[in-house]
C-alpha cells in the first residue's frame, strides 16, 4: 500500500488537531459568539425585504437552525424557516438591506440558552443578549436546546394550589391556582398592561418572567421601572422585542421567555410568566409564514400559526413531580374589540380561563375594567370554599339582574317594591362595583371577601343561601 495514501486516510495528527482548533477559535472570535460551531456554508442567491435565500445548505440545515452571513455592513444573522432542494430560506433578525448576493453564509446550529440565577433583575432580547446596557449575565450550568420538551401529561403534577393575586375582582370572581394559564382579553388602550403589572407584583411567586412582544419602544423602560417597579424587578427576568424589531425577533421572544421560565421551574420555583401580547406573537408568526410561502387559511393567518400557539402554551403549567410550576398570564389583543377573531378564539380554547376587559367599564372610570359576568376561571372551584362559591354565584346573579335592567331603569320604568331581588341588586351592585375598583398604587388585598363585606355594610347584607 502506498505510504502516502495511508497517511492521507489516517486520523489528524496532534499538530493537525491543534491547527483545526486554532481555526475554529479564530472563527468564533470573528463571529463574536462561542455557543456555535460552524459545520457547513453556502452563498446568498436571493434577497427580499423580509427573507433571503441561500444555496449549499439544503443537505445539512434543519428548521430552526441559526445562520450567520458576514456581509459588508452586518452579520445578517437569521433563522432557517424553509428548506428545499434548491436552497434554504432564512428570516433575518435584522434588516436584509445589509446582505449582498454571493456573500458567504454559515450554519451555526440551533440556538442554545443557558439561563442562571443571575438572570434575575436583567433585561434581555429574544436571543438572550443583554438589553439593559450591562454585561452579559452569567450562564447557567447547562444550555437549553432549541426543542424543549413539554412535560408528559400523566407525569405532571395536578393543579390544586390556589393563591391570592391581590386584585380583588380577580380573587373573588376568577381565582387562580399555581400552574394555571389565564388570558386577559381586551382591545387596545383598555388597561391590559396596568392589570398585568398588578398581577406581577403578587407575593405568591419566586420568579417572574416578563415577555414584552411588539411593545412600543418608548414604553418598555417606563413599564419595567415604574409600573413593575425596582423591587419586583429584583426577582424578574424581562425579555423584550419591540414593535420596530424584525418579525423573527418578535417570534423568538416568547420562546426565549418560556425557556427561562422552564429553567426556574425545573429548579423548583413557582414561576409567573407574563406574556404581552400573544396576539403580536401571532402576527409575527403570520409575517414569517407568509414570507416563507405558506397560504393564509383564516382571516389572513396561515395554518402554522394555530399549530405554534398550543405548542408554546402547553409548555406552561405544572411541572413534573418534585419540580415547580409555570403560571402563565397572557394578554390577548382582540382586533376591533372582536372577541371571536381567530387568534382570540384559538387561545381561549387552550387556556384555563379568561378575563375580559370591557371598554365601557373603563369609560365609566372603574379600574381594573374587568367584566365579571364575561370572565371565567376553569379552576375556580379549587380556590373557593363552599360558602365562597355560593356567595359568588349570588353576586353574579345580582350583577346580571342589574345590567339586564339598566335600560329600563334609565327610562324610568323601574318601580321599587315589585321585584325584591331587583331592589336588592339596585341597592348593592353600586357598592360591589365600588369595592372592586382598585388602583395600581392601592395596597394588595389580602382578603378580598372581607373588603367586599366592609363595603356592603352600608347596604343590605348579601346572604349566601
Amino acid at each position: 500500500m502506498n505510504p502516502d495514501m495511508t497517511q492521507a486516510n489516517a486520523s489528524p495528527t496532534p499538530a493537525g488537531e491543534t491547527v483545526l482548533s486554532a481555526l475554529e477559535q479564530a472563527y468564533r472570535g470573528i463571529a463574536g459568539d462561542d455557543r456555535f460551531v460552524v459545520s457547513h456554508g453556502g452563498r446568498v442567491t436571493e434577497v427580499s425585504p423580509t427573507h433571503y435565500s441561500v444555496s449549499g445548505l439544503s443537505q445539512t440545515a434543519r428548521l430552526g437552525d441559526l445562520v450567520s452571513c458576514r456581509g459588508r455592513r452586518g452579520t445578517g444573522a437569521g433563522e432557517v424557516v424553509r428548506i428545499s432542494a434548491e436552497g434554504v430560506l432564512v428570516a433575518p433578525f435584522e434588516k436584509t438591506g445589509e446582505i449582498g448576493m454571493g456573500e458567504p453564509v454559515f450554519n451555526r446550529g440551533p440556538l442554545g440558552l443557558a439561563p442562571g440565577p443571575s438572570w434575575r433583575g436583567r433585561v434581555i432580547d429574544a436571543l438572550g443578549r443583554p438589553a439593559d446596557a450591562k454585561p452579559a449575565p452569567a450562564k447557567g450550568p447547562a444550555a437549553i436546546g432549541s426543542s424543549p420538551v413539554t412535560p408528559p401529561a400523566m407525569q405532571r403534577q395536578r393543579v390544586c394550589d390556589p393563591f391570592r393575586t391581590g386584585v380583588r375582582v380577580i380573587d373573588i370572581f376568577t381565582p387562580l391556582c399555581h400552574g394555571q394559564r389565564l388570558g386577559i382579553f381586551a382591545g387596545s388602550g383598555v388597561g391590559k398592561s396596568t392589570l398585568l403589572s398588578m398581577l406581577a407584583n403578587a407575593d405568591a411567586f419566586d420568579t417572574v418572567v416578563i415577555a414584552l412582544v411588539g411593545e412600543r419602544g418608548r414604553e418598555v423602560r417606563e413599564f419595567l421601572e415604574d409600573t413593575i417597579g425596582a423591587e419586583s424587578m429584583k426577582k424578574s427576568v424581562a425579555v423584550v422585542a419591540t414593535s420596530d424589531e424584525s418579525a423573527m425577533m418578535r417570534r423568538r421572544a416568547p420562546d426565549t421567555a418560556m425557556r427561562v421560565a422552564e429553567y426556574f421551574r425545573d429548579r423548583g420555583d413557582k414561576v409567573l410568566l407574563i406574556l404581552d401580547s400573544i396576539t403580536r406573537f401571532a402576527h409575527a408568526l403570520r409575517e414569517v409564514a407568509i414570507g416563507a410561502g405558506e397560504p393564509p387559511v383564516a382571516r389572513g393567518y396561515p395554518a402554522s400559526v394555530f399549530t405554534e400557539l398550543p405548542r408554546l402554551l402547553e409548555r406552561a403549567g405544572p411541572g413534573e413531580t418534585g419540580r415547580g410550576s409555570i403560571t402563565a398570564i397572557l394578554s390577548v389583543l382582540v382586533d376591533g374589540d372582536d372577541h371571536n377573531d381567530p387568534v382570540a378564539d384559538a387561545v381561549r380554547g387552550i387556556l384555563d380561563g379568561h378575563v375580559v376587559l370591557d371598554r365601557s367599564i373603563a369609560e365609566q372610570g372603574r379600574y381594573p375594567p374587568v367584566n365579571p359576568l364575561a370572565s371565567i376561571s376553569r379552576l375556580a372551584d379549587r380556590a373557593w370554599s363552599p360558602d365562597q362559591k355560593r356567595l359568588v354565584l349570588r353576586l353574579r346573579n345580582m350583577l346580571a339582574r342589574f345590567e339586564d335592567t339598566r335600560d329600563i331603569r334609565l327610562l324610568g320604568a323601574y318601580q321599587a317594591g315589585i321585584d325584591p331581588d331587583l331592589d336588592q341588586a339596585v341597592r348593592q351592585v353600586p357598592l360591589i362595583y365600588e369595592a372592586l375598583t382598585q388602583a395600581p398604587s392601592d395596597p394588595a388585598s389580602a382578603d378580598p371577601f372581607a373588603d367586599l363585606a366592609i363595603k356592603l355594610r352600608a347596604g343590605e347584607p348579601v346572604h349566601a343561601g
